[in-house]
Formats: structure tokens, sequence, C-alpha cells
């Protein structure tokens, strides 16, 4: 476990979040509502006082993807609508005392919680419809939505409070056909469930790329994901890093032979090499692929490349050349490096470097 003496931190830029925040919003309607998905702990920056700053900003819904994230959630204090989007059955009291807004993708889920809401006298309570319209993962099919509609009339204990859809690739132009093909298949099913149950739900179906590129479609809401969070899908937008990992060097020391690094894969060169060890490993989400120089880390003003294996709890920096010392301050990523160039050595997206930065790495919101 990490302390004060490493002081490992995830620094979250509320200002940064704003910016995001307020050039997506920059895009829509003034009547469009915004949503802010926080699932897998808001993608690695810490849930609780993400929801925080963005409840502060006025956002309209939240969304996790667990009943448990929602849970911790409203233990924390959070009060707006919070959508749960992979809601299952098991969890629908628990939910319900919370407040939960659960995604429907099936008429089985709709079956059991409208038992459980029976059961507790409760009516009107509110739920989202989901549709599926390509991606194939979750949701109604086009063919299922009579027995939908039909149950839907037949149970007051329900209330739309929306109908959504997912999109598989809106940050690809090459599947800008799709795309709308998509968008026009939500349409038609969010229009006709809207006329079978009598009044309109709000209608969702673009996420943070279909936010930048497809605005037209915005409907009455938008749900905004890894956009707010920094990464863009267009090309040549610079959106704010919200998110930097730092760490503090334990040691430096200066060696003139021998290897460094389980495995003996770090090789000291034939001058010398001075070494700087910090306190993350691949128990905190630096993956062992970033080792042995194909990754480099921000130390004053200067990068660093690894030396030999990351470790499970430490790595270890070639600092030879740059003047540091125990203390100094390491960014891992943030502003420099980003994380899209760690995602780009290791072949894969941000969002899989982000969320994998652990719980135990302290969250801290930087006001300034």
């Amino acid at each position: 476990m990490h302390g004060e003496n490493d002081f490992s931190r995830l620094e979250l830029s509320l200002p940064a979040a704003r910016r995001n925040y307020r050039y997506f919003r920059g895009l829509l309607r003034p009547s469009t509502k915004m949503l802010v998905l926080v699932k897998a702990n808001a993608y690695g920056h810490g849930a609780v006082e993400f929801a925080s700053m963005m409840q502060q900003e006025g956002v309209d819904y939240l969304a996790a993807a667990l009943p448990v994230e929602g849970l911790e959630l409203r233990r924390a204090g959070i009060s707006v609508p919070i959508l749960i989007l992979t809601s299952g059955t098991d969890f629908f009291p628990e939910m319900i005392d919370a407040r939960l807004e659960p995604g429907i993708p099936n008429l089985y889920t709709l079956e059991a919680l409208c038992s459980c809401l029976k059961e507790r006298g409760i009516k009107d309570y509110p739920v989202h419809i989901k549709l599926d319209t390509g991606m194939h993962r979750l949701g109604f099919m086009p063919d299922e939505l009579p027995a939908l509609f039909g149950f839907l009339k037949e149970h007051p204990e329900l209330r739309v409070a929306s109908v959504y859809s997912h999109l598989a690739a809106s940050e690809d132009p090459a599947e800008d056909e799709f795309t709308i093909g998509q968008i026009r298949l939500f349409e038609q099913g969010a229009a006709a469930l809207t006329e079978a149950i009598g009044y309109r739900p709000l209608w969702h179906v673009l996420n943070s790329a279909g936010i930048e590129r497809f605005p037209q479609f915005q409907h009455d809401m938008v749900r905004l994901g890894i956009g707010i969070y920094g990464i863009s899908a267009m090309p040549g937008v610079r959106l704010s890093p919200v998110a930097s990992l730092k760490v503090k060097v334990l040691q430096v020391k200066s060696l003139t032979e021998g290897t460094v690094g389980y495995g003996r894969h770090g090789i000291v060169a034939s001058a010398g090499t001075r070494i700087a060890t910090i306190p993350v490993g691949y128990a905190d989400g630096i993956n062992r692929h970033l080792g042995c120089g194909r990754a480099s880390f921000s130390i004053r003003g200067h990068r660093a490349p690894t030396i030999g294996n990351i470790c499970m709890d430490m790595c270890m920096l070639d600092v030879s050349g740059i003047e540091c010392e125990p203390g100094d301050t390491v960014t891992i990523f943030g502003s420099d490096p980003p994380v899209s160039e760690l995602a780009g050595i290791l072949g894969t997206i941000p969002y899989e470097i982000l969320t994998s930065v652990p719980r135990r790495i302290e969250r801290i919101i930087v006001r300034k």
C-alpha cells in the first residue's frame, strides 16, 4: 500500500474537466440535457470525486455500469439522477431504495423489476429502455418491440424516463453510413415507443464521438463519456487531460556495470547509468509492456525511459544526464506524456490505460 512518503497520486483537474464539459456543452442546444458517464470508477479517475465535480457543474444525469457503482455514489451523497446501464436483476430492492434508474434491455429484466415494484406498491418508477440498433450487445431488437409496448401499457409500476441506443463506430468516418443507419433505426424505434406509451421520454443515442461528429442528432439528451476526461474523436481538437498520474522518486543510484530488474533485462551502459526507482508498477496500471525502454516518463522537464522490467509495485527509469534526486515528481501520464502516447505504445485505447489505475492510488482534486 502506498503511503505519504512515496505519495503516488492521480491528480484530477477540476478546471480541465470544466473546459471539456463546456466544449461539449457548446456543441449542443441549450435545451439538450447532458448525461456524464462515471462507470468503471469514472474511467479510472475516481467515481465519487468526479461525480461530485459534475454535480457541482450542473449535469442532468450520471450513468454507472453496475448497481454497486450507483450505490457507492448515493452513499457518498450524490443526488442527481443515476442511470444504471447494466442493472441485471439481483439488486432491484437496493436500487429502488437508492432511487437508481435501471437500463432495461429485455422483457426478462423488466418483468423482474415489475415484480419487485408490485411487492412494494410502487408506481411510475423511472426506467430506461435500450434498443439494439446494430451494436448487438444489449437491447430490444426491432421485432421485440410490440411485446415491449404491450407490457409497458399493462404495468403502471413503470414510467419510461428515456429510450436510448449505443453507437458502435461513431468515431470512424469509414463507418458513417452504418452509424447513420443506427441513428435512423433508433429514431424509428423511439418514435414507435413514444406513440405506444402516449408520452415522450428522453431520447438519447450520441456518445462523445457522436456529439462531436453528429450534433444534428442530439435529440433530448447526449451521453458524454471519454470526452469529458480529455479524449477527442476529432483530429486537431485538443481537449484538456483531466487525470495526471504522478509519483515521487524513491531512490537514485549510479551504476557502472551490471543489470537492472527482474530477468536482468535492463543492461547498464559501459559508460555508466543513473537509475531512479519510482513506486508504481503493473499493480498500478503500468503495463509490463512499457518496460525495457519502450516508454518514457517526465521528470524535471525531461523524458526518462524505463529500464528493465516493470515490477509489481515499482519500476526503474534511466535518468542518465538528468539532474534528479529522491522526492522529485515523475509524471507517468498527463499533459506530458499524454495517455494516448502510452496507449499507442501498447496498441490499445486510452480507456484501458485510465481504467487500469487501481484504487490504491489516491485521487486528489486540483481546483486551480
